[in-house]
């Protein structure tokens, strides 16, 4: 017999405490696991670690989540399309790594087409900041000229990078920054981006979808390793005809 949903509820003032088993999440909504607490670095580092992750609207209670099946793209997976390959020998971008992190994050907070909402409130926002200030969270950005024109965020602990949002200001920018993202994490040897949830556009760039038990058990083998923490930066070729750093005010 299945075990009675029941959600979990968090106390804020203690961040150390534990989530519940993944398997107590509920089905519907699908993986909504615990609510309340806090976005402390130590809970946000813990909920990582443990395949959870944040996700609410302003002015709602704190929500965790760990769906089931889970999207993943193995880096060395990322598919490129016949119309990203003709962008990529253009170079006519240049991208970098942590140059403008809280930029990106406010790109991606901004209202979507058709949608004058944002998940990505204050709360969230200083949240991601503080562990990009430990080094836990990283930026990829493309400019055009002096423009930031797309990019994406997440967090990575271990080899594995877990992928939060991305923009995109023009054609193929944030498939952009994801590809080059790729690339450096295969180079290090990351053994998997968690892009969360599945969309038609993230299968298009060769994510998969995998139960939640073996999306466990592969983030548990990559925590294994220590991973890379402070600021990134590109060791691997990409385009750079700015050949500068980010404007003023940008860089974070």
């Amino acid at each position: 017999m299945d075990n009675p949903v029941r959600l979990h509820w968090l106390d804020p003032r203690d961040p150390n405490q534990p989530f519940p088993p993944p398997h107590r999440a509920m089905r519907d909504p699908n993986g909504l696991l615990a609510i309340g607490g806090d976005l402390s670095l130590t809970r946000m580092l813990r909920a990582y670690s443990a395949g959870v992750f944040p996700w609410y609207n302003p002015n709602e209670p704190i929500l965790w989540w760990c769906p089931d099946p889970r999207a993943v793209l193995e880096p060395a997976q990322f598919h490129v399309s016949h119309s990203l390959a003709k962008r990529l020998k253009k170079a006519d971008y240049a991208v970098t790594l942590d140059g403008a992190f809280e930029s990106v994050l406010d790109a991606c907070a901004g209202p979507r087409r058709g949608n004058h909402c944002t998940w990505l409130g204050p709360d969230m926002k200083q949240a991601y900041l503080e562990l990009h200030r430990h080094g836990f969270a990283h930026s990829v950005e493309i400019w055009r000229e002096e423009t930031l024109v797309g990019g994406l965020y997440g967090v990575a602990l271990g080899r594995a990078f877990f992928g939060e949002s991305m923009f995109s200001g023009s054609e193929d920018a944030s498939k952009l920054a994801l590809y080059h993202l790729s690339q450096q994490l295969c180079a290090w040897s990351f053994s998997l981006i968690d892009c969360q949830v599945s969309s038609a556009h993230l299968q298009t760039l060769g994510a998969v979808e995998i139960p939640r038990d073996r999306f466990l058990l592969r983030l548990r083998s990559a925590l294994h390793d220590a991973g890379r923490t402070g600021s990134w930066r590109f060791d691997i070729p990409v385009p750079d005809h700015r050949r500068h750093r980010p404007p003023p005010g940008l860089a974070s």
